[in-house]
């Protein structure tokens, strides 16, 4: 057997993340073969994830993240089972830097291929797979968005102070040249999606099997009356129920006098402009 020195124990310490004495039994398993060492840790990390494929992932970080040009605007989970992982520093780094992965990864809503991206040769689940050797727990990319710019959008985000809950949503805007204020209520509007949990930008965007389970339920609950009369109560519950859950008929959760639809026509109007909103995405670690 090779003998094994302090300063490969450091490389691949320093390669891999590892504690020291998995790193020397590594080396010792391997004739002191760095490389092969650092394949057995890669290894050793593959296997816990699939001993741990079937446990539950409620914990972890949302990252949102903007590119520096502008064009585009991402957003992404990335899970672990405990809170104490969730919380350590090499996990928050790993988060982190899961967002330069975001930036770089081209799909617009595929966990699986923000995983496969690549930076410097490395992909992210690489990266993943290096963490779960070392902290012994399932970790994953959860769920993952990514708004592609034109130039006349602006997003605003909002992450959770416990960074298991955030939003991104995206405003249309004839302001082009004005567009900070609008970002700032873009920012509050996300704020409120996070908070409100709408399921629809509007009543045409929402699920017309969601639409019909609703309004069968609705006449259900008003059975018997004469047919013109349940038709009228029925099309008032769906009114209610489409100003609870359609983010442009809710009423903004930090001043309830105003609904979010005339939120941003108002503040685009003190531009001299107009302003709508055209999608949104929430995620939630749970």
């Amino acid at each position: 057997m090779a003998e094994i020195s302090a300063a490969d124990v450091m490389k691949l310490r320093k390669m891999s993340g590892q504690g020291m004495m998995d790193c020397k039994q590594a080396l010792a398993e391997t004739d002191g073969n760095v490389e092969k060492a650092m394949e057995l840790l890669r290894k050793k990390g593959l296997a816990t994830m699939a001993k741990r494929a079937g446990r539950d992932t409620s914990e972890g970080r949302i990252v949102f993240k903007v590119s520096a040009d502008g064009k585009s605007a991402s957003m992404a989970s990335l899970c672990c089972e405990t809170d104490f992982v969730a919380k350590s520093d090499e996990f928050i780094a790993l988060a982190e830097t899961m967002g330069k992965y975001m930036l770089v990864c081209d799909a617009e809503q595929d966990p699986a291929a923000l995983m496969n991206t690549a930076i410097a040769g490395k992909k992210l689940s690489e990266l993943i797979t290096d963490s779960v050797a070392k902290t012994g727990e399932k970790t994953e990319v959860g769920e993952y968005a990514k708004f592609k710019l034109d130039g006349t959008s602006v997003v605003g985000s909002y992450v959770h102070f416990n960074g298991k809950v955030a939003s991104m949503v995206e405003i249309a805007t004839s302001n082009v040249s004005s567009q900070e204020p609008i970002k700032a209520v873009a920012c509050d509007v996300a704020m409120h999606i996070t908070a409100a949990k709408p399921i629809a930008v509007d009543r045409n965007s929402v699920d017309p099997v969601m639409v019909a389970k609703e309004r069968e339920i609705a006449a259900e609950q008003v059975k018997g009356k004469p047919a013109n009369i349940i038709e009228k109560i029925v099309d008032g519950k769906m009114n209610k129920f489409f100003a609870d859950y359609c983010l442009v008929d809710q009423k903004f959760v930090k001043n309830e006098e105003i609904i979010i639809s005339k939120l941003v026509a108002d503040a685009a109007k003190k531009l001299g402009g107009t302003a709508a909103i055209k999608r949104f995405v929430r995620f939630e670690i749970s």
